[in-house]
């Protein structure tokens, strides 16, 4: 049976086994990335070429940011994800981190991942691409990239996660959809004016890389708020900072 197959009939026979799956999916992710450490979660198009400008400026940024000691989260497969666990991989100085769905077409693993896992629900997959991260870059894609996009910003506007930034990166590609959030959604009252600065619109990789060094003292200083301190998250990014003699502006 194909993996669309499969999950076809999980949805007409709702059944415990399907309950029993979706648990494990957890329960290996939780597992395998409770103790990462401070990581940033890249998005984009499985369909673009080393060739592609956008693979190339994805591979770029992410060894900019593996060099600082940030492990790279994609979804495992090809295109945007491949280039971010590559760039990751050529650094060598954290985890490159793959994490796969099973899916009949397009989505293969990648060869530059240090940690592999591969889900059976994208629900539960797309909670690991998220959970971990205080940071989310997304590159140009198609429909998953903005169901992506979209999910990172509501689970933001509405608090349901720590504030998380989120980088729009291609501008010439995303220049049509950052405009009509801006001008269409703030002038129908769907979004507040102040929820647009939920996202950072940049090609400028080592801004990005700077700010990135901002939200995670930002997010030390929340997790501090919050009586967070004894969390092994807490204590894993205060010894970053200082290993990595990061500041903020």
């Amino acid at each position: 049976m194909t993996s669309g197959n499969k999950h076809i009939k999980d949805t007409e026979h709702s059944n415990v086994w399907s309950v029993l799956r979706i648990m494990s999916d957890f329960v290996k992710g939780f597992d395998e990335l409770k103790d990462i450490g401070p990581s940033v979660t890249f998005f984009g198009s499985a369909r673009f070429d080393e060739e592609n400008p956008y693979y190339a400026q994805a591979r770029e940024l992410s060894k900019l940011l593996a060099d600082k000691g940030y492990n790279i989260i994609s979804g495992g497969s090809k295109g945007i994800m491949e280039a971010a666990n590559r760039g990751a991989y050529e650094s060598g100085k954290a985890e490159s981190i793959g994490l796969n769905i099973d899916l009949e077409h397009e989505q293969k693993g990648n060869g530059y991942t240090t940690k592999n896992l591969t889900f059976d629900y994208f629900f539960a997959r797309k909670v690991m691409l998220v959970k971990y991260s205080l940071a989310y870059v997304i590159f140009p894609g198609g429909f998953g990239t903005m169901d992506e996009l979209f999910e990172a910003l509501t689970l933001t506007q509405t608090k349901k996660i720590t504030k998380i930034s989120i980088f729009l990166v291609g501008t010439k590609y995303w220049e049509k959809l950052y405009d009509f959030i801006k001008t269409t959604l703030v002038e129908n009252n769907a979004i507040k004016p102040e929820d647009i600065e939920l996202i950072t619109f940049s090609d400028d990789l080592e801004f990005i890389a700077k700010e990135i060094d901002n939200r995670l003292i930002s997010h030390v200083n929340e997790l501090k708020n919050l009586d967070l301190c004894d969390s092994n998250y807490y204590k894993k990014a205060i010894q970053f900072i200082i290993e990595k003699d990061i500041e903020g502006n």
